[in-house]
């Protein structure tokens, strides 16, 4: 299980990299191989403005249905569009290609709520 030093976590299993004001959120390595195969993921929240912890999607997987949640408040500004096509993307490269919603941030204080790699690791393992 691969828990990148560079990004911050939410305890929802999102994962955050951080570039200026824009965050670009994707779901962790552990939580692709919880659910399995995702086959569709659903975002239709391009160009809303939503609050941290508000759900901005979906992903389906062979096994179940998940909530995305914001892991801060912004605008979501972008969507990644080659998901529509290949859904795996999230299960091959999770951290990378796998990518779903870049954030225009409205206060970018909020990263400081997020949970640390080691702190990630941490809560996953107990």
């Amino acid at each position: 299980m691969k828990i990148p030093a560079e990004l911050k976590y939410t305890e929802d299993h999102e994962w955050v990299r951080v570039e200026g004001d824009t965050a670009t959120v994707g779901i962790t390595d552990f939580a692709q191989g919880e659910l399995g195969d995702v086959v569709f993921v659903e975002i239709e929240t391009e160009g809303e403005e939503l609050d941290k912890g508000e759900t901005f999607g979906t992903v389906e997987a062979v096994k179940t249905v998940s909530d995305l949640f914001m892991p801060v408040g912004g605008e979501v500004a972008e969507v990644n569009e080659a998901l529509a096509d290949e859904p795996e993307l999230v299960n091959k490269d999770p951290y990378g290609k796998g990518w779903m919603i870049k954030i225009k941030m409205s206060d970018s204080s909020e990263i400081d709520d997020l949970l640390s790699a080691d702190d990630y690791k941490k809560m996953v393992e107990a």
